[in-house]
């Protein structure tokens, strides 16, 4: 994409759902879908390419929810524009600086049923696999909202992406937590996937470090609500040392 200046700011776009020329355009497509008509709540994630669809939500006076940046302090920000906001004003909150001006946070006692995802992608396949920076917040933001009771299985996700972005991904490289997609956005076209792979089902815990605790102080309160729930909690380290003793 940098090569053939299809990416645009912010440059260069290695290490980040990359944005593009044309992301714009990608987004009006979501007017098409059907999907999207009926909708009330819509969680977009905060990345650039998908500025778009944020504004096409605040437009149509839908309740716009977007995860915290790297979940550090919570699952969502729900973006209220000011009352009488201008159309400059909603841009403004589309933005990455709005959502942090213009929210107000979402915690896991929220009564929130999320109508309708889009997600940012690196990849993405025809077949609805695809795959993000490879640190897994797309992913675990679904689960967390599993376990919250804020999804259906039945829950469309969308990604937009530039054409480029669009290619072949073995079935090998998807894992039991990674989230496929619905459909996918291009400047050109509107994919349907037809996707028949199971979506994740909640956090996998045994799949979760002592570092990501750490560092997403939310899995801590679902952590604990899910033993509570006599849910298997058994963390990364345990199950590995577990694995281990029953190997040997």
């Amino acid at each position: 994409m940098e090569a053939q200046n299809i990416a645009d700011f912010p440059r260069p776009v290695h290490h980040r759902i990359p944005n593009f020329k044309g992301s714009y355009e990608a987004c009006q497509n979501i007017r098409e879908l059907e999907a999207y008509s009926g909708m009330q709540e819509v969680k977009v994630d905060p990345d650039k390419p998908l500025e778009g669809v944020r504004l096409i939500v605040l437009q149509g006076r839908k309740t716009l929810l977007v995860p915290t940046p790297r979940l550090r302090t919570g699952l969502f920000n729900k973006i209220v524009p000011p009352p009488g906001a201008t159309k400059e004003i909603l841009r403004k909150c589309a933005t990455s600086q709005g959502v942090k001006n213009y929210s107000i946070p979402i915690g896991l006692d929220s009564r929130v049923l999320v109508d309708l995802i889009v997600v940012g992608s690196v990849a993405v396949s025809e077949k609805g696999w695809r795959i993000g920076k490879g640190e897994g917040y797309a992913d675990m933001e679904y689960a967390m909202m599993v376990s919250m009771g804020a999804v259906r299985e039945e829950t469309p996700v969308v990604t937009i992406v530039h054409d480029c972005q669009v290619v072949d991904i073995p079935e090998e490289l998807l894992g039991e937590h990674d989230l496929t997609v619905d459909y996918i956005l291009t400047p050109t076209r509107v994919i349907v996937t037809g996707c028949t792979r199971p979506k994740p089902q909640g956090i996998i815990w045994s799949m979760i470090s002592d570092e990501m605790m750490k560092r997403i102080p939310i899995l801590k309160n679902l952590h604990f609500r899910e033993k509570k729930a006599g849910k298997d909690i058994t963390l990364q380290k345990e199950h590995l040392a577990h694995l281990k003793t029953s190997h040997r």
